[in-house]
């Protein structure tokens, strides 16, 4: 029997990887065209999409570590007579004060100057002591010289709940990146990685040749697992899946080529003996966006099918932070679908996959209800939907509504506005993983949400304070003509919601 390779959970480290026999996805085809055509790059990915690995990566190629490459793609299109000194920039703890992020900084260079065999004159001087580096480094080798960043804006992204240490840790990095442009000269290469991009006043002001190759379709699978790579690299690995449910769970990641998946979902899974889980999503808990969604009322189902331009979610002003470039960028909505309009490129955002929708939702579920222990409300509205049995589904979301405790609605602002309600439903039926479509457009205006489940397609309007009058707009508008000769069974439901009682007025329903 053959000895599978193992597994590179949490390793980051090239020649690690290649020195103890971990499986290796070779992505040294997609380095070498980077490093053919360009010279600086910039590349954003959520966390955990193997972009210090690729840093790794990088720095052993530009060493000349000829030993880490054999059998892969690029070990004969390399010139391994060349060897260039490599500058890596790479930030690992938490930095929550100026000084603590100064600290980390001066860390970083010193590091680099114990590895090179050089010395900063004056080490309290950021900006001064990189310049030198670069410099010296150049002559010392006489090569031009490699620099690689690894989480490039992580001093910022660590302080985005406290947006003044946030700005100083713009003005640190500024300081710091702005050294790349003036010593271009002596720079071969330069490669930057993080999660987020900042408009304005932006670190990389200044950096204007540095190319942003996230969202380009060439490099769409630079970081992440392709289909391909699961079928090839780790097919004895997964041997016995259900592939399409591994696909459901894990893929959906679209950077405007082939869909990826996270290799750390993939590898988790697979270490697992092939459990379904939220191994991605429970290593980071987005408090910082539930913060933002409670600040701006946000109305939840409008996450289903997002629109936006390319300008809304390539970048974001940490002065007036908004909601949708930063799930966009840290990794819970992904592009659906790409539309050429006459004001510019349109861009349709869903969650990625089912592990994203259930997880997100949960929290969400939790922030809007104030409940801890959500699982029995869920198991009940799936078997009534399961089952078509509507007064079941009636009576549980009416005992969802009466079980929110009165301060929940005392200590925040959610319940004032009309799309809470709406938001509970939708929060509940998308941490299910089930088939939802919110404002579906049809010829006659948008049904609130549809729900498809097995040979069942529900179409749901919501109204607060409005009379009874949500099942009769169904009607009026013929929402369900659309699906008649589906072969499904549809069911209207309209549901009423009244603001003083905070619960369901109304609940009527017919099959169309």
């Amino acid at each position: 029997m053959t000895r599978l390779a193992k597994l590179p959970i949490g390793i980051q480290t090239f020649a690690k990887i290649r020195e103890d026999d971990y499986a290796y996805v070779d992505k040294t085809p997609l380095v070498h065209t980077l490093i053919e055509e360009g010279n600086y790059y910039f590349l954003a990915r959520p966390r955990r999409f193997g972009k210090s690995l690729l840093i790794s990566t990088l720095q052993a190629l530009f060493e000349g570590r000829k030993e880490l490459f054999t059998g892969l793609d690029i070990e004969d299109k390399w010139d391994w007579g060349i060897q260039y000194p490599v500058i890596k920039i790479s930030f690992g703890g938490v930095a929550r004060s100026l000084e603590d992020m100064k600290q980390d900084v001066g860390n970083i260079l010193e590091e680099n100057q114990r590895r090179l065999g050089l010395s900063c004159k004056n080490p309290q001087d950021i900006g001064g002591c990189f310049k030198q580096l670069i410099w010296e480094a150049q002559q010392k080798y006489g090569q031009k010289v490699v620099i690689l960043v690894d989480e490039y804006d992580k001093l910022i992204v660590d302080n985005l709940d406290q947006i003044e240490v946030a700005k100083q840790g713009r003005e640190v990095l500024k300081d710091l990146y702005s050294i790349i442009k003036d010593s271009d000269e002596y720079i071969k290469f330069a490669f930057l990685t993080g999660v987020s991009k900042f408009s304005k006043v932006s670190v990389f002001s200044g950096l204007n040749n540095l190319k942003d190759i996230s969202l380009d379709s060439r490099y769409a699978t630079l970081c992440g697992y392709t289909q391909h790579d699961l079928e090839t690299v780790f097919a004895e690995h997964l041997r016995g899946a259900d592939m399409e449910r591994v696909r459901q769970w894990y893929n959906g990641y679209n950077f405007l080529g082939d869909r990826v998946y996270n290799p750390f979902d993939i590898l988790l899974f697979i270490d697992s003996g092939q459990i379904f889980d939220n191994y991605w999503f429970a290593t980071g808990t987005p408090t910082f966006l539930i913060k933002l969604i409670r600040k701006n009322n946000y109305y939840i189902p409008k996450l289903d099918n997002l629109r936006v331009s390319k300008g809304l979610i390539d970048s974001y002003d940490i002065e007036d932070i908004e909601l949708e470039p930063i799930l966009f960028q840290s990794g819970y909505l992904s592009i659906n679908h790409v539309e050429q309009t006459d004001f510019g490129t349109e861009y349709s955002l869903k969650f990625p996959n089912r592990e994203v929708a259930i997880s997100f939702n949960d929290v969400i579920v939790r922030y809007l209800t104030g409940s801890g222990n959500n699982l029995p409300t869920k198991k009940e509205l799936l078997t009534s939907l399961k089952q078509g049995d509507l007064q079941q589904f009636e009576n549980t979301l009416t005992g969802v509504f009466a079980s929110i405790p009165y301060t929940n609605y005392v200590n925040n602002t959610i319940g004032s506005y009309e799309g809470y309600y709406a938001s509970v439903v939708y929060a509940y039926l998308a941490s299910l993983g089930l088939d939802l479509t919110a404002e579906d457009v049809t010829s006659k205006g948008r049904i609130d949400l549809t729900v498809k489940l097995g040979n069942r397609i529900y179409i749901i309007e919501f109204k607060v304070d409005g009379e009874g009058r949500a099942l009769e707009q169904i009607k009026a508008r013929g929402y369900h003509h659309k699906f008649q000769g589906t072969g499904k069974d549809i069911y209207l439901i309209g549901i009423d919601f009244d603001s003083e009682q905070r619960n369901i007025a109304g609940f009527e329903w017919e099959k169309g």
